[in-house]
């Protein structure tokens, strides 16, 4: 099953950081926080990625690009004109990585990479977040109610899209954020089933407004409640948190061992 993530947007609510990279490459423990998403995913046995991008899009292509010299040693021969690595470990990932274009909206971005995933369902989240979900029930639960789609929600005071959720687990609304809300929100770690893209139109489709309110109104649209762990990187407070639970030794997203 192949993993969407998107990471094309601007990233201004934390412009400190994002106007020298985008956003999902902002780092954690020296590793780009969308490296930490991709190895969340990767030990549940989800390897195959397709990264939407847009905002600085080569600073992501390059990293992949040049994935050895950020993860391992290497001798290079100028006389030679050649590299060794050296202690390599390579990732069991295949990435696909998509110029979504710059101004592209969230639903228009993954209707942009339909050709990418067929008509298969998909895992989707976004690239500036954490989780310590189990991925492997989340998937569980979404291939047992036979709906479209299938999101993580979480209950905490920040200002995401709001979620009304009957006793059987079907959101019955979704909404934009209030000021005054402190609900369940729309944590990402979603699964989708490939009729979701008829639900996108162009690149002005917002996931998060009409397609989900239409989910959610014809009854396609489940919760998979998460009280663990979950933690979006908006502002540089956040992004210090999940620094200093990652040096803590800590961090509940970090399941692997090396």
């Amino acid at each position: 099953m192949k993993v969407v993530l998107l990471a094309g947007g601007l990233g201004t609510r934390i412009s400190e950081e994002s106007h020298l990279k985008p956003k999902p490459m902002i780092e954690i423990g020296e590793r780009p926080i969308l490296w930490h998403i991709m190895k969340y995913y990767s030990q549940y046995g989800f390897h195959d990625f397709v990264i939407c991008l847009g905002y600085k899009q080569y600073v992501v292509k390059e990293f992949f690009a040049d994935y050895f010299l950020h993860t391992s040693d290497v001798t290079f021969d100028l006389a030679n004109n050649s590299m060794e690595v050296h202690n390599n470990y390579s990732e069991p990932w295949k990435v696909t990585l998509v110029d979504t274009g710059l101004k592209t909206m969230t639903g228009g971005r993954i209707k942009r990479i339909q050709p990418y995933i067929g008509n298969e369902p998909f895992m989707l989240t976004y690239g500036d977040g954490v989780c310590d979900v189990d991925l492997k029930a989340l998937l569980k639960f979404h291939e047992s109610h036979g709906k479209t789609a299938t999101m993580t929600t979480v209950n905490i005071a920040q200002l995401k899209g709001v979620l009304d959720i009957d006793e059987g687990n079907v959101v019955r609304s979704f909404r934009e954020k209030a000021e005054a809300d402190a609900s369940l929100i729309n944590g990402g770690f979603m699964v989708l089933n490939p009729e979701v893209f008829s639900y996108l139109k162009d690149d002005t489709t917002v996931l998060e407004q009409e397609p989900m309110q239409r989910l959610a109104e014809e009854g396609q649209l489940m919760s998979f409640h998460h009280t663990g762990f979950w933690q979006c990187m908006d502002t540089q407070r956040e992004m210090k948190k999940l620094e200093d639970l990652w040096q803590s030794g800590k961090a509940p997203w970090k399941i692997w061992e090396n």
